[in-house]
């Protein structure tokens, strides 16, 4: 919290002015007075704005106040032009139409004959160019991709993906995040499997089929049913001479257990050709489903899950070959499984936290699960080293530290899960919260907070001014703007944006209506103020 001046005291007498000045000197004085409201706006803007209702309040916060360099708002401007070019991109693909799926018949069983599916999990990037060798050869695959991770880091774009579908390729669900949906509650498995439908249908994609992250499923084979799916591949159930002794070769073209479809283990980077014909030729003489599971492609991604990309295309040759010469065939699981495009599904969500109700789980950061509180993160980013663990917190119970060094950009914090409900509060568009945690520090920190989309992709939103070092733990509050439209819920932590330590406990969300009164007291920041709010931290 800042000082003011008090305005509202006795002033000094105005001077009299018998005579009126020349039209001149006013406009002079009219031309000073334009040209200095800039600089007041940049000093006491916030205050203006504060004290009108129209931006958060300082009170019970200890914040230090002061402008960002100039390097610092060029990067930020840089950046959000960037972030600007990628929506504008992600738009115009997004506009992009693929052709309308039309069920297709039974697919024709045909004695002896073997169908097999070539199908691709977690969009990596190297899998726009495995669809460009496909295509080449005349064969359609299947790909499972997360909607959140599209246009990621390592992920094929959403321009790639809508390419894909117009050669013929298949874009199936795979989860919104990719987390092992087995280890998940209930609700928020729904959640991952039915809000990555609806993403993927929204972006126009044709999407029927599903298969499981880690090929863990056997649990949830309901939820992926009700999420509108007409399949779901998992990984075994096929003959293996040490892990499915006994089982039958391949699949059956009429699959007695559709949502868990069973394919041959995934292909790994020790796999030869040798190996992939030999899963091809497992169905020989009885004929049958053979889905083969593939991941990232070499030189694009290089690790042991992945395969290079002239194994590939060596095998795809010879598969080729295979359908003119033998009675072998080349099909997405789309194609075999057919089926209707069901209507998008919503999964149940959690209620808006209630007036008085804190919304942070595990608050106290009393349940830990390893080196992390239960239903928290560590989420640090940049160039720089973060350590985090446990520390001594409020009234000697336990809290998390963390130690920044080597810092050059960046920061590190502890932040509720950034997940569809079971951890990150739900919140309501328009209103604002009172965000409150303990704290002890030997650098400057802030207030950091992230929000959640209507599609489940989180965004970082705004940072507050600096809190001022403290020796011993204190209590922090700081007030957000009001949640944009479209937000349905926050997730936030202190952020150290230098090298240094930070301990907190004690963290609390509330809706400023109804809110319980912070705790208290909490120190003023001292005069000597330190340079402000850093734009640009995550």
């Amino acid at each position: 919290m800042g000082t003011t001046d008090d305005a509202s005291g006795p002033q000094p007498p105005l001077p009299l002015h018998p005579h009126r000045k020349p039209r001149r000197s006013l406009q002079r004085i009219a031309a000073l007075l334009v040209l200095a409201l800039p600089t007041a706006f940049l000093l006491f803007g916030g205050q203006w704005l504060a004290a009108a209702g129209l931006g958060p309040a300082d009170t019970d916060t200890r914040i230090v106040t002061g402008t960002a360099d100039l390097s610092k708002m060029e990067a930020e401007k840089a950046e959000t032009l960037a972030r600007e070019a990628a929506a504008a991109e992600r738009r115009a693909a997004a506009a992009v139409k693929v052709p309308e799926y039309v069920p297709p018949a039974a697919f024709p069983v045909v004695p002896g004959q073997t169908v097999v599916s070539l199908t691709f999990d977690d969009g990596f990037s190297g899998q726009a160019r495995a669809a460009e060798i496909m295509s080449a050869a005349g064969m359609d695959g299947t790909f499972y991709l997360n909607s959140g991770l599209i246009d990621e880091k390592g992920s094929v774009t959403l321009r790639q993906a809508k390419n894909m579908a117009l050669a013929g390729h298949e874009i199936a669900g795979h989860t919104f995040s990719h987390p092992d949906i087995a280890t998940l509650d209930v609700s928020e498995a729904e959640r991952e499997i039915c809000q990555d439908r609806a993403n993927l249908l929204s972006l126009g994609f044709q999407v029927t089929n599903f298969a499981y992250p880690f090929a863990s499923g056997s649990t949830v084979a309901s939820l992926v049913e009700g999420c509108g799916y007409n399949s779901a591949r998992g990984l075994g159930g096929t003959l293996d001479e040490t892990t499915c002794i006994g089982c039958p070769p391949v699949e059956s073209l009429a699959p007695a257990e559709p949502f868990l479809l069973k394919a041959p283990s995934q292909v790994e980077r020790d796999w030869t050709l040798q190996d992939l014909q030999d899963a091809v030729t497992a169905a020989d003489g009885t004929g049958g489903w053979v889905m083969l599971t593939f991941h990232g492609m070499c030189p694009y991604q290089c690790e042991w899950i992945d395969i290079d990309e002239a194994l590939f295309k060596e095998f795809v040759a010879w598969l080729e070959n295979r359908t003119k010469t033998t009675n072998t065939v080349v099909r997405s699981v789309q194609d075999v499984i057919g089926g209707p495009k069901a209507a998008p599904v919503t999964a149940p969500q959690p209620a808006v936290v209630a007036r008085g109700e804190n919304g942070i789980k595990n608050a106290d950061l009393e349940q830990w699960s390893g080196d992390v509180p239960v239903c928290w993160a560590q989420a640090d980013y940049g160039t720089n080293k973060a350590e985090f663990g446990r520390a001594t917190g409020n009234q000697k119970s336990t809290g998390s530290t963390i130690t920044v060094t080597k810092h050059r950009d960046g920061d590190a914090k502890i932040i509720p899960k950034r997940d569809l409900g079971t951890c990150a509060p739900q919140v309501a568009a328009g209103h604002r919260y009172s965000l409150r945690l303990w704290y002890s520090s030997d650098t400057r920190t802030q207030f950091s907070v992230h929000y959640r989309d209507s599609s489940g992709a989180w965004h970082f939103w705004v940072a507050s001014p600096f809190l001022d070092p403290s020796s011993e733990l204190v209590a922090a509050e700081w007030t957000t703007p009001p949640v944009p439209d479209g937000a349905t819920a926050l997730s936030f932590g202190l952020a150290l944006t230098s090298d240094g330590t930070v301990v907190t406990d004690d963290y609390g969300l509330y809706d400023v209506e109804g809110a319980p009164p912070a705790p208290g007291p909490s120190r003023l920041p001292t005069p000597a103020a330190l340079p402000g709010h850093e734009d640009g931290i995550e």
